[in-house]
């Protein structure tokens, strides 16, 4: 199948980017790994596509004492080799090396993945654990818990960008746990978990890839609650997931 006839356009600036954003049928595209395919399955028509990859100063990264800023249109390939900066442990390159394959790699992108918000996606697990931040065109900086709302949606308004993301530094003698669980290698998971031990051993818990937003939880005593509204094996492979990722941050 093919997609639907649309409009596409290339803006060279944000600005320009935003106003096309604005009209109702339009959508962005950073690397298209996503919506690449819904397009192909008719699942998205947009009556315009802005490509956004010739937006100046939306690849790029920097780093302070306190954080690191990586650019919505980093791909998963260079943060997986090394060539965005790291908060610590070298916690992002290892997600994105294990995100999907090679050829989806070199052209995914972090802030891609986040719009997308697809419940399933290893950076909006990540991320939410990190305490990340998302900073937008607009001028907001939205914590990553508060930017995805549902599956596929988010908070941005219409001809608002993701512009980058901000990930705090993991504090010394932090902890840190990832686990997924995939039918074969390179596909989306079908349960996961992030941990972030703080230095003062303060729990973030974030279990991704249950149909909806990521739940975020403070207390370990709080997953089989937490996951009651699933049906009851996939709630029982999420706890075992969740339970895994502790250990691993434990270890």
């Amino acid at each position: 199948m093919k997609a639907a006839a649309f409009d596409l356009a290339s803006p060279a600036t944000l600005a320009e980017a935003s106003a096309l954003l604005a009209e109702p049928t339009a959508m962005a595209m950073a690397g298209g790994q996503s919506l690449g395919p819904m397009l192909n399955l008719r699942l998205a028509r947009p009556g315009l596509l802005v490509r956004l990859a010739g937006i100046e100063g939306l690849a790029g990264a920097s780093e302070d004492a306190d954080a690191v800023t990586i650019g919505a249109l980093v791909t998963h390939a260079a943060i997986a080799d090394g060539r965005a900066p790291d908060p610590g442990q070298g916690v992002l390159a290892r997600v994105a090396d294990g995100i999907a394959y090679r050829a989806v790699r070199n052209r995914g992108t972090i802030g891609g993945s986040l719009c997308h918000a697809d419940p399933a996606a290893d950076w909006v697990t990540v991320l939410t654990a990190l305490g990340a931040t998302a900073l937008t065109s607009a001028g907001r900086a939205i914590l990553v818990e508060d930017f995805v709302t549902a599956a596929f949606r988010t908070v941005l308004r219409p001809g608002e960008l993701l512009t980058a993301v901000c990930v705090p530094r993991l504090r010394p003698g932090a902890r840190w746990g990832y686990v997924k669980a995939c039918r074969k290698p390179g596909e989306f998971a079908h349960a996961m978990a992030a941990v972030l031990l703080d230095g003062e051993m303060r729990l973030r818990l974030v279990i991704g890839a249950t149909g909806g937003r990521p739940i975020l939880l403070h207390d370990e005593a709080g997953i089989a609650d937490a996951l009651a509204g699933l049906d009851p094996v996939a709630a029982h492979i999420q706890a075992v997931i969740a339970r895994r990722a502790l250990a691993q941050a434990r270890a």
